[in-house]
Formats: structure tokens, C-alpha cells, sequence
């Protein structure tokens, strides 16, 4: 299993809105590096719910439950989409202040690429969002 970060601006889709459909599709990523780590997803694999905008925190948890497919919506067969359901919300959401003040998270492509709407997460960043948002692993 691996673990990623997917962005999503909260005014137009929050992780309680993921919460409310129960599963839906993570769609709109446009940006060929971003596609890449799209591409690599397998089921079974977790992702954290990352809010841009004025919150810039990691606040929950969600399951890629799809192989990577062609966004029916679009002509380009390059844009791909994969289908999600929520786990579980962080307890107390991890702020992108608190990620770059700690020496621990300074290779994370989140520091040094903050623009890039879907990336990997190492375990061990993996464990430590969960501590710092106290939040169980599960």
C-alpha cells in the first residue's frame, strides 16, 4: 500500500462534502507531474485530504478504491481520474505552517512543490500527520 496527498480547495469540495457522497471521483488534476503520481495509485491505497485556500491543512483520510481511468469527461485520454470513499476525518487538522516549521517534513515534495495538487507520502510523514493531528492510525 501506498500513501499520497490530494488537494482540493474547500469551497468547491471538502472532505465532509467526500463524506456526504460516500464515494466519488477525484477528477480535475491537470498537471502532467501530478498525473504521474495519479497513475500510480492502486486500490487499497490511502491518501490524506489536504484543504488549500485559507485553511492549508491535511484533514482527513481517504481510499482510492480504482485503477486510474480515463476521465469520461474529457477528450484528452491523458486526464485521468481514480475513484475515492472517505476512512476518517484528522482529529485536529495539521496545518501547512506546522509541516514547514518542522525539520522532519523538509524533503516532502509539499515543502519544496506546494503547488502540486497530488503527491506521494512517505510512511513516516504518513505516521507523524497522524500524531501531530492526533489521530489514530488505522
Amino acid at each position: 500500500m501506498q500513501h499520497w496527498l490530494l488537494k482540493t480547495e474547500p469551497a468547491s469540495y471538502s472532505y465532509t462534502k467526500l463524506e456526504m457522497l460516500g464515494r466519488d471521483t477525484w477528477e480535475g488534476v491537470r498537471n502532467f507531474a501530478a498525473l504521474k503520481h495519479l497513475r500510480q495509485m492502486k486500490p487499497g491505497d490511502l491518501a490524506f485530504i489536504y484543504h488549500t485556500g485559507k485553511e492549508k491543512a491535511v484533514v482527513g483520510v481517504a481510499e482510492i478504491v480504482s485503477d486510474p481511468y480515463p476521465d469520461p469527461g474529457e477528450q484528452d485520454a491523458r486526464l485521468i481520474i481514480v475513484d475515492v470513499i472517505p476512512r476518517y476525518p484528522i482529529n485536529r487538522p495539521v496545518t501547512l505552517r506546522e509541516i514547514k516549521e518542522n525539520p522532519l517534513f523538509q524533503e516532502w515534495l509539499l515543502v519544496h512543490r506546494p503547488r502540486l495538487s497530488v503527491m506521494p507520502v512517505s510512511e513516516d510523514h504518513w505516521k507523524l500527520i497522524h500524531k501531530l493531528g492526533e489521530t489514530s492510525l488505522l
